[in-house]
């Protein structure tokens, strides 16, 4: 069954970056299944007001104070306007937020319950529990998902981060993985076949065997922040060029660290062994990377790390930290993992550094095979499936896996599909906490009665519909399209009378 999403986040192109890339990636693929879908995110620099992407994709620059690292303000009421406007326009029925550390992402699923909606929560980020700054952020969180409908991880690492954090049952916690365009990160020695390609190609130099006299060029694009490992980058990087003298460096990114590498390679001299070209984007990310052998990825936290995945498409052996869901990233004969400290950072790549003049590893095969272990196709029909699980169009027994009075019922009552009838949400909200959970109980009022407000004064009716971008056939789930009048028609109501709560019109 079709559906009208909305994807909220503060992190959206222009700025490159993971969440960006996955939520672009996943919303032109949804509309290829014949789903309507817009993005809510901040203004940036040069885009305000609604724009359009490749497919059709809408995306809404909304005007707001922007504080650090394209994060904006919480101010948990004043979005709410701007909000309900949006969505009464599109009709959206589904508000899927991502990022742990997005305001606008919060308050849209505070905002989306108060008017009824379903809602979706992906969680791309793994967090601490014991500095200050991850002890507010889980506290924030628990507010949020406690009154959401199903949460998505990016691996299963990040399954047992956002579970522990927000104290979730995990029956409503599903994993689905990035994935990455493979036709844009192609080898140089990579030649596509004729029958995918449409027409016959010259066929490309096959990749040869590295001698010991041969150059390495070691690749790193990151953000350089300290959480990115740009510091055990610094520390390790001249134990590596002084054990090899046919090694060199070539690295992309920007951030506060930039200083500190810039400082290193000056004093130890090593600029004729290093480069460092600065931010790039996203579409020159492959031009970089096919220009090395390795790719490494020095990172002290990650959920998921999808530019390895692009740097083993590109035919680059992965040298990187096992830390959070990068071990479950790419199988053992792609990678070498080390521990995140200097010595074992710089054995590891020494380690596959001397693979590669062996010949104990050949990359030639990696770009087919990542291109069958990742699809966006499959992650969009994943997705689909939890859209499907929360509305109803498949049953409860179907979504979950077990009967719906099962062990695990009386849980999922706490945070799964559930009442939006204020009551239940204060229920909920009230054991988030001693203080905290007062605190949101008086938030939800408050939501509540700014939206009743709303609702008297700006009534929807007074709202005039946006006009949809023609719409791509609905692929059911056998992958047949399907028209669209074949379906019921979908209207989204403020709330359910079922559920013991009155609907304004």
């Amino acid at each position: 069954m079709p559906y009208n999403i909305a994807m909220v986040c503060d992190f959206f192109f222009p700025q490159p970056g993971g969440v960006e890339s996955h939520m672009y990636q996943l919303s032109t693929k949804l509309i290829d299944r014949g789903h309507k879908v817009v993005v809510i995110t901040h203004a940036y620099k040069g885009r305000t007001g609604v724009h359009y992407l490749t497919n059709g994709l809408k995306v809404y620059h909304v005007p707001f104070l922007v504080m650090y690292r394209e994060t904006t303000f919480p101010t948990v009421f004043s979005f709410f306007p701007m909000f309900r406007n949006i969505i009464l326009r599109e009709n959206i029925e589904i508000v899927h937020g991502h990022a742990s550390l997005s305001s606008f992402c919060h308050e849209a699923i505070l905002h989306a319950r108060t008017m009824g909606l379903k809602t979706v929560f992906s969680d791309h980020s793994l967090f601490g529990f014991a500095d200050a700054g991850s002890i507010l952020t889980n506290k924030l969180l628990k507010f949020s998902l406690s009154d959401v409908d199903h949460i998505i991880c990016v691996s299963h690492t990040c399954k047992e981060n956002t579970v522990l954090r927000a104290q979730l049952d995990p029956l409503i916690v599903s994993v689905i993985p990035n994935a990455v365009v493979a036709e844009n990160f192609q080898p140089l020695t990579y030649a596509p076949k004729s029958q995918d390609m449409g027409y016959s190609m010259k066929p490309r130099p096959l990749p040869r065997r590295l001698g010991q006299d041969d150059q390495i060029t070691i690749v790193v694009i990151s953000r350089l922040f300290y959480n990115k490992g740009t510091d055990l980058l610094i520390a390790a990087m001249p134990r590596i060029l002084a054990a090899d003298s046919n090694v060199r460096f070539l690295i992309a990114g920007s951030g506060p660290k930039a200083i500190d590498l810039e400082q290193m390679i000056e004093r130890r001299m090593l600029q004729d062994r290093v480069e460092l070209l600065g931010p790039v984007r996203h579409e020159e990310v492959r031009d970089v990377m096919v220009r090395g052998q390795i790719y490494l990825h020095p990172s002290l936290t990650e959920a998921f790390g999808t530019v390895i995945v692009e740097a083993a498409s590109c035919g680059l052996y992965v040298v990187c930290t096992r830390v959070g869901g990068i071990p479950e990233v790419l199988p053992p004969h792609m990678t070498t993992f080390a521990k995140p400290e200097e010595d074992d950072l710089v054995r590891a790549t020494g380690i596959a550094i001397a693979k590669l003049r062996s010949g104990k590893v050949t990359t030639d095969k990696f770009h087919d095979q990542v291109k069958m272990m990742y699809s966006w196709t499959d992650v969009a029909q994943r997705t689909e499936r939890v859209y499907d699980g929360i509305t109803g169009a498949i049953s409860e027994e179907e979504f979950y896996g077990v009967h719906a009075d099962g062990s695990w019922s009386a849980a999922r009552v706490r945070a799964g599909v559930q009442s939006y009838a204020l009551i239940d949400r204060l229920k909920r909200y009230y054991g988030c906490g001693v203080w905290a959970g007062k605190l949101f109980c008086l938030c939800a009022i408050i939501d509540y009665l700014i939206f009743f407000f709303l609702e008297l004064f700006a009534p929807r009716d007074k709202i005039d519909l946006a006009k949809d971008w023609p719409r791509k056939p609905f692929v059911n789930e056998k992958n047949k399209p399907v028209e669209h009048n074949s379906h019921r028609p979908r209207y989204t109501d403020l709330m359910d009378r079922r559920n013991g709560s009155f609907a304004v019109h």
